[in-house]
């Protein structure tokens, strides 16, 4: 009794930064164990806030237990463009097999911008990954916003974006995600418009909410006067000082916050299979 009275009062996590602008690993914690740590669970959740994406190494679970932990932080939702594994509808497998050339997602973005309450975040369990490469680059949306000029500031506080799973570049064609692996009843497309600028709804914190993936143009505006300051802003958040890199392994899970995050798997690896399982947090209406 006195020791799981112990493990329920422990603190201060071995919470070690990884780069200057955001992402910490997290180390010598079991997630399986989480339920009788109800103290950890709460130091888990400020470290994830504090430092954006959160990542965690070694870890030995299945399916079940994996989808248990994400939900002591939010709660899933099924992804319309891609079905679950069986018997496990909101956990989605992300898969670049040996014979492709192009992977999930391989692109600068922020997860489904284009639905009216975006995720608040995702959580990536890599079950294989490949000898070299495929790494992942997170970027501060803070930082992003920070650094701008009070005039940009001023002018974006004016603006929304208009974000469409049209422009989605994206591993496969959505017809041929539906054939493979897909949900036939998804909708052809979303559309959603959000503030150019919002506001984090736990930290209160400004971030950047444009992104080249699915960012079309300004409400009000036209594609073609809205593309040179999309340009500009698309350049702008992903500058290398805003921006952390990992390096996956078997077993490795990174948590990030939707909100004030992209990320981009980078597709260097061909020739070998990369496997990952994900699960997406249900978000609020960006502010």
């Amino acid at each position: 009794m006195a020791a799981a009275t112990h493990r329920a009062q422990r603190r201060h996590l071995s919470v070690h930064r990884i780069a200057g602008s955001l992402g910490a690993e997290i180390r010598d914690v079991d997630i399986n164990e989480l339920e009788e740590n109800p103290g950890l669970v709460k130091e888990i959740r400020e470290a994830f806030l504090q430092h954006q994406v959160i990542f965690f190494q070694d870890q030995e679970l299945d399916a079940e237990r994996f989808l248990k932990f994400t939900k002591f932080f939010g709660k899933p939702v099924e992804y319309p463009f891609v079905k679950g594994i069986d018997g496990f509808p909101t956990i989605i497998e992300v898969l670049k097999q040996e014979h492709e050339t192009v992977n999930f997602g391989g692109i600068w973005h922020s997860d489904t911008t284009y639905f009216e309450h975006p995720p608040m975040g995702s959580v990536l369990w890599a079950r294989e990954v490949p000898p070299y490469g495929g790494d992942t680059i997170f970027a501060n949306q803070y930082a992003a916003y920070d650094t701008l000029s009070d005039g940009l500031k001023n002018t974006l506080s004016n603006l929304k974006a208009v974000s469409t799973s049209a422009k989605a570049d994206t591993s496969k064609t959505r017809e041929d995600r539906i054939r493979d692996s897909g949900n036939s009843s998804a909708k052809d497309s979303f559309e959603a418009t959000h503030p150019a600028v919002r506001a984090h709804p736990e930290t209160g914190r400004k971030a950047l909410y444009v992104n080249v993936a699915h960012t079309s143009h300004f409400e009000g505006w036209t594609e073609e006067e809205s593309a040179p300051l999309l340009a500009y802003l698309f350049k702008h958040q992903v500058k290398p000082e805003f921006t952390c890199r990992f390096r996956w392994r078997v077993g490795s899970i990174g948590f990030w916050d939707n909100r004030c995050v992209q990320h981009n798997p980078i597709n260097d690896y061909h020739g070998f299979k990369r496997r990952m399982l994900r699960v997406t947090l249900e978000g609020d209406k960006p502010v």
